[in-house]
C-alpha cells in the first residue's frame, strides 16, 4: 500500500512539475473557455470585424498568437497612443492571468478556421509582386505562408484592410520602436522602404491573390 501511495505522489509531482494538466482534453476546453473574451471583437470562429478593427485571426500559427499576447502584455505592443486598436487589444491581453493562459487561448486561435475575406483596398498587382519578393518574400515566403524560424507569421489570407493598416503603422513608427518588439524592429525598416500609401496598397493586393 505505501509503495502505491509513493508511485501516485511520484506522478503527480510529475504533473506539476511540468506544468501540465493530466490530459489534453482540458487545456483544449480550458483555450475555448479563454477565446470566449475575444470573441466580441474577433468573432466566434475568429473570423475579425473590420468594423472594430479586428483581423481575422482563425488558424494564425499558436507561436505568433503567442508572441503578439505577449507583447501587449508588455507594452511592446499597444502603448502607443496613436494605435487605437492596440490600445484596445492590451487590456483583452492583460485579463489573461498567466503564461499558461497565453499559451492555451493561442493554441486555441490555432484550432479554428481560416476565413479569408474579399479584398476591400484597390492596387497594382504587378507593382506589388515586385515588391512583395523584393522586400516581404524573403522572410514571409513566396507564397505568403510564413516562417516560423524567422518569426514572420503567414500573410496570405489575413484581412488585406489590416496589412495595410500594420504596415502603415510600422511606416510611421507606431509600432515596432520598442526594445522589447524584437521581431517588430526588424518589420519596421522594411515596411519604411514602400514610399507610400499607393505602394503599401499595391503589395497588399499582390498578397491578397497569395492562397493560405
Amino acid at each position: 500500500r505505501r509503495a502505491t501511495c509513493c508511485a501516485a505522489l511520484l506522478l503527480i509531482s510529475g504533473l506539476g512539475v511540468s506544468g501540465c494538466r493530466p490530459g489534453t482534453a482540458d487545456a483544449a476546453v480550458r483555450g475555448k473557455e479563454l477565446f470566449e473574451t475575444c470573441v466580441p471583437c474577433h468573432g466566434q470562429s475568429g473570423e475579425g470585424n473590420a468594423q472594430l478593427g479586428a483581423p481575422n485571426i482563425g488558424g494564425m500559427k499558436a507561436w505568433y498568437v503567442e508572441t503578439q499576447l505577449r507583447n501587449f502584455r508588455s507594452g511592446a505592443r499597444g502603448a502607443n497612443f496613436h494605435d487605437a486598436e492596440g490600445m484596445r487589444m492590451r487590456p483583452m491581453a492583460l485579463s489573461l492571468d498567466s503564461d499558461q493562459d497565453v499559451q492555451m487561448v493561442s493554441r486555441y486561435v490555432e484550432t479554428l478556421p481560416m476565413t479569408p475575406h474579399a479584398p476591400v483596398l484597390k492596387g497594382d498587382v504587378h507593382a506589388g509582386d515586385m515588391q512583395y519578393h523584393a522586400i516581404c518574400g524573403g522572410c514571409h515566403g513566396p507564397n505568403g505562408d510564413g516562417n516560423e524560424a524567422l518569426k514572420a507569421p503567414r500573410l496570405a489570407g489575413v484581412d488585406d484592410w489590416y496589412l495595410a493598416t500594420q504596415l502603415k503603422k510600422y511606416k510611421e513608427g507606431v509600432r515596432g520602436t520598442s526594445p522589447k518588439d524584437i521581431e517588430g524592429r526588424l518589420m519596421a525598416p522594411m515596411a519604411k522602404t514602400l514610399a507610400n500609401e499607393a505602394a503599401i496598397r499595391n503589395v497588399v493586393a499582390y498578397i491578397t491573390t497569395l492562397k493560405p
